[in-house]
Order: C-alpha cells, then sequence, then structure tokens
C-alpha cells in the first residue's frame, strides 16, 4: 500500500549522497547512450534525451528508489533491424507503444514471475552483465586504436577509485576519478580520447513530439513485435537488476510499480524524441556504491546528464575516456560474483550448470532475455528431475493373493508417469486392486491420463480397481479431466 511518508523519506532521507552520487552517475552515462545510440543507428542525442527522460520519470514514478534507468544495449540492439528499414520515426513509436505494454504489465500485476527466476540464474545474469560491461571496454584498450598513455591513465583511475576511500569517504572516488583525469589532461595536453570522441553532444533541450507515422494497422504490425520485444526485455533487465539492488541495500521494492514506472518512462520519451530504455545494472551499481541510495539520485543524475550535454557540452567533450573506463572496470569487478567460482565446487553440480549457462548464452548472444531463458529453462528440468527422483510405488498383495494394494508416494506429475506405470503389473491376475494416493499429489494431464490408463487396463483383465486417497485439490483435477468412469472409456483413452 502506498505510504505519502514513505515515499518522502524515498527523496529526503540520504539527500547529501544522492546528490553525488547522481552527478557521478550522470557522467558516466554520457559514453554509454551515446554508443547505445550507434547502435540503434541513430543520431546520438536521441539516446542522450530517453536517458535523461527515463532517469527523471522513472526516478518519480518507478518502484527501486536508487536504481538507474535510461537508455540502453539491450533494449538498442532490438531496434537495429527498425531503424534501418523505417526510420526514425517508428522507432518512436514503437518506443511509446512497449511503454504501454510495460503499463500494462504492472496494472496487472505480472511482476510476481521474478520469484521463479532461480538464484543460480540472478548469479550467471549478474556474472554475464560484469562480463558484458568488461567487454564493452575493450574498443577503448585497443592498442591500434590508443596509445600506452590510455593504460597509464586507466590504472591512475582504478588506483584513485580504490585507494582514495582509504583517505576520505565524504567524495566518491568515480567522481574524484574524472576531476582528477581531466585536469590532468587539460593542463599536460596529453593525447586520449575523449567523451567528444565518441560522438556530437545536443545543443538543444528535447521538444514534444508525436511519431510521423501513418496511424494504420499496417503500421502497427510493423512496430508491434518490436514493441514488444523491447517491453519484456526491458523489464526483464529491469526486475533482475531490481532484485540486485534489494539484495544490496537489504530493502525491498514493488515490482509491480516499477513495471508501470518503466513504462511510463517510455512512452514520454517516444514523445520527445528518445529510445526505449531500461534499468541498468552498471549505473545502478555506480550509485549504490557511490552511496546512492533514494530517488533524488535518479532524478539527480537524468537533470544534470542534460545540463552536462546541453549547457557544458564543450567541458564534458573533453572528460577522457580513460577516467569513464577505470569507473566501468571497477563497476565489472564490483558487479561480478567472485564468490560463485568456488561455490562450484560445494554447489549441486545442477545449480552450476544453470549458473555457467547462463552467463554463456548471454555472453554469446549478447541478449540477456535468451540468457535468462536458457537458466529457467534449464532451472526447470532439473527441478522436475530431482522431484520425479522423488517418487516411488510400492504394494502389498492379501494373503489369498486375490487383491492387490499400491502405494503412491511423491508428486505424480509427468516426470513421474513414466515410473508409475512401470511399478504396476498389469500380468498379475487379480480380482481386486486398490491405488491409494493419500501420500502423493497429481499435478497435470500428465498424470491423470496415467492413472486412467493403469485403472483401463486392469479392469480390461477383470480386475476391479478402487483410486482412494485423493487430496482436495487431486480430486478436482481427475474429476475434470480423467474419463475412466465414462462411457467408452477404453475406446477414448486408446485413441489419444
Amino acid at each position: 500500500m502506498f505510504s505519502f511518508d514513505s515515499y518522502r523519506r524515498q527523496w529526503t532521507g540520504n539527500i547529501r549522497a544522492d546528490i553525488l552520487s547522481g552527478l557521478v552517475v550522470a557522467l558516466a552515462l554520457i559514453p554509454e547512450a551515446i554508443a547505445f545510440s550507434l547502435i540503434a543507428g541513430v543520431d546520438p542525442k536521441v539516446g542522450l534525451y530517453a536517458s535523461f527522460s527515463i532517469a527523471v520519470i522513472t526516478a518519480i514514478a518507478g518502484g527501486r528508489p536508487g536504481m538507474i534507468s535510461a537508455a540502453t544495449a539491450a533494449t538498442a540492439v532490438l531496434m537495429v533491424t527498425l531503424v534501418r528499414d523505417h526510420g526514425l520515426q517508428y522507432l518512436l513509436a514503437a518506443t511509446v507503444l512497449a511503454g504501454l505494454i510495460q503499463i500494462g504489465c504492472g496494472l496487472l500485476r505480472l511482476g510476481f514471475v521474478m520469484r521463479y527466476v532461480s538464484k543460480s540464474v540472478m548469479t550467471g545474469f549478474v556474472n554475464a552483465l560484469a562480463i558484458l560491461i568488461f567487454m564493452a571496454q575493450l574498443p577503448e584498450l585497443d592498442p591500434r586504436v590508443v596509445g600506452p598513455l590510455t593504460y597509464v591513465l586507466v590504472a591512475a583511475g582504478l588506483a584513485i577509485i580504490y585507494l582514495f576511500p582509504l583517505l576520505s569517504k565524504a567524495v566518491p572516488s568515480p567522481l574524484v576519478t574524472i576531476i582528477v583525469l581531466t585536469t590532468l589532461t587539460l593542463a599536460l595536453g596529453l593525447d586520449v580520447r575523449t567523451v567528444g570522441d565518441m560522438g556530437a553532444l545536443p545543443d538543444t533541450l528535447p521538444v514534444f513530439l508525436i511519431p510521423d507515422i501513418p496511424l494504420t494497422l499496417e503500421t502497427l504490425a510493423i512496430i508491434l513485435p518490436y514493441a514488444v520485444a523491447v517491453a519484456i526485455v526491458g523489464l526483464l533487465e529491469s526486475l533482475m537488476t531490481q532484485n540486485l539492488v534489494d539484495e544490496l541495500t537489504d530493502t525491498r521494492s514493488d515490482r509491480n510499480q516499477e513495471c508501470i514506472g518503466q513504462g511510463l518512462a517510455n512512452s514520454a520519451t517516444g514523445f520527445i524524441g528518445g529510445m526505449a530504455g531500461c534499468a541498468m545494472i552498471g549505473q545502478s551499481m555506480i550509485n549504490v556504491k557511490s552511496g546512492g541510495r533514494g530517488r533524488l539520485s535518479c532524478l539527480v543524475a537524468g537533470v544534470f546528464l542534460l545540463i552536462l550535454v546541453v549547457g557544458l557540452g564543450d567541458l564534458v567533450s573533453r572528460i577522457p575516456m580513460p577516467a569513464l573506463v577505470a569507473i566501468m572496470i571497477m563497476v565489472s569487478i564490483g558487479t561480478f560474483s567472485w564468490s560463485s567460482l568456488g561455490a562450484l565446487r560445494t554447489h549441486p553440480r545442477s545449480s552450476s550448470v544453470v549458473m555457467l549457462a547462463t552467463v554463456a548464452a548471454v555472453v554469446y548472444t549478447h541478449n540477456l532475455a535468451i540468457g535468462v531463458l536458457v537458466g529457467v529453462l534449464l532451472s526447470g528440468i532439473f527441478f522436475a528431475a530431482k522431484i520425479a527422483q522423488l517418487f516411488r510405488v510400492t504394494s502389498t498383495i492379501s494373503d489369498d493373493g486375490r487383491e492387490r494394494r499400491y502405494l503412491v508416494e511423491g508428486q505424480l506429475f509427468y516426470g513421474s508417469v513414466e515410473d508409475f506405470m512401470a511399478a504396476l503389473d498389469f500380468r498379475e491376475a487379480l480380482e481386486r486392486v486398490v491405488i491409494d494416493v493419500s501420500r502423493a499429489h497429481i499435478w497435470d494431464i500428465s498424470s491423470v491420463q496415467a492413472l486412467d490408463m493403469a485403472i483401463m487396463k486392469f479392469r480390461r483383465d477383470g480386475a476391479e480397481v478402487e483410486l482412494v486417497g485423493l487430496n482436495a485439490a487431486s480430486e478436482t483435477i481427475v474429476d475434470r479431466l480423467a474419463i475412466h468412469d465414462k462411457p467408452g472409456a477404453l475406446d477414448r483413452l486408446t485413441a489419444h
């Protein structure tokens, strides 16, 4: 339930640290937003305007204080084909539609699906993102592009980041790194790549505009697949990042509200010439590690980003890329779950396989949705196999050898029906068979069909069959789906 006092504290409970961390995040957002614009094949201002808009709106309407949302690579790569084939206006329209879909997901309270993402998938997601963040810095460390001086400045930046907190924690060390390295390069006239080399920064404020596209079903057919993909991937990355920030800050947040906040941000962004975005794990880690905890940090990041690129563009363009590379390497190192490497020897093999498969899929495809889907599917398969192993069927026969009682224990579902059928002896000449499921639970149509088949086979051979011990839930599904007591049951069963 919404509480005004709680919402107010999310703005005012950490003002100084939120402002300082927001400044650091704003500086780190600039090269990222430009790079993501280039990935999507649009002008850099599209990504910069989007980062401003999304950060500000999610700060106000999102469900996770302290989490940074902006233009991202995860959504940018999905728009490449749309921009190439139809142009920028269709991208803006798809962004608006993606936002509306996300709002719908929030209103339908679909945030609960995150509870089905296992810890192994979460760890794989985090480790994969850490690797991708580091890999994204490699072009700025390519010896064919940069000189030895770049490596010296990156090393100096890392030294400041990790050593400055030993002297003082009053100012975030990433901010100190940017100030010191920028001052040093300007004072000494060092020849290194700067933010300005990434692309031209916009010099005007964004303005409201309606995407210039025909309002037809044909247009909807073009943008809908992209909008759905962006909405799903955006929510997936946002909710996974939200879980991570929840754990790091030991707080809880509202997943459904985050869905609505992300949707509002994307829809509004499409009307000011921006591309779709979502939560950014790298910038969120920068924010949290710099002390940002409240909504103000995200608002400051968005507003200061716009001020920097529009009002102070000449100064920002001179920030050396080695400073930002050093910060992102720090984020990569801090994001990676190093303890998960040691846990490979102690955790169950299935958990380790899920984690490694998630990492491999994300890194190989650069698609978070595919990686998480692989992890979730493997988790489901391993879980089903594990539950199936806990299933057993035992039997006893009466003294006169005319009646056999089968006791079914465990979960009867598609993964255990084969063992269930194998445990029954249909060749035995019996007058009566009792199938006792008082210690079992019947889950799905596969298990109901197996019961039907077993009962019908025993009856076909002349035995009287009784099914006993159904709990309420099992009785409901059996009454609804079973056919063994219906006319023509054997013929209908064999027809399947």
